[in-house]
């Protein structure tokens, strides 16, 4: 499937990034996360991905609903699996699902809108790619630590700059 190679190629990013930290490192309250961790950004990439695979057995799709999964946030070789595993699980038939929310500070105002399977891969593609932009932020004060140039940027950008190149 088209969007599995995009993603996959994210995640082996992701995956070369998170080898070369230390546990110390993948854990630590950085200020140019606002007090997150590394570790942090990445469970919140993996939930998204859980929960649209849960939702594409169900139909309905919630990512308010993600386990904060306190294993992934703390263990990266663990994250790197659950990276592994998500990018095994890509290659699904498109179908219409509903995602669901609720915006409202009582939860009580739950919504469902229309949606399918490829549209929520895409959006997890650039929720990704986001929070890899802010990952990179944090991996500035790990002087040993390399990550591709693309590294946390959407392939717009990319396509653009290289656009701008040429001319």
């Amino acid at each position: 499937m088209y969007l599995a190679n995009p993603i996959t190629k994210l995640f082996d990013q992701l995956h070369q990034a998170l080898n070369q930290l230390t546990d110390i490192e993948y854990t630590y309250l950085n200020k140019a996360l606002l007090n997150a961790t590394i570790g942090q950004h990445v469970r919140h990439i993996i939930e998204l991905y859980i929960e649209l695979n849960n939702g594409y057995e169900s139909g309905v799709v919630n990512y308010e609903l993600r386990k904060r999964n306190l294993q992934i946030e703390t263990d990266k070789i663990y994250a790197a699996d659950q990276l592994c595993i998500i990018a095994n699980s890509l290659n699904k038939v498109d179908k219409i699902l509903l995602l669901e929310t609720d915006y409202s500070m009582n939860n009580l105002s739950t919504i469902q809108v229309q949606t399918n399977y490829f549209r929520e891969l895409i959006y997890n593609l650039e929720h990704t790619v986001h929070h890899m932009a802010l990952i990179r932020v944090a991996l500035f004060s790990y002087k040993s630590i390399t990550v591709d140039n693309d590294f946390g940027v959407a392939v717009s950008t990319i396509k653009h700059k290289k656009d701008v190149c040429v001319q």
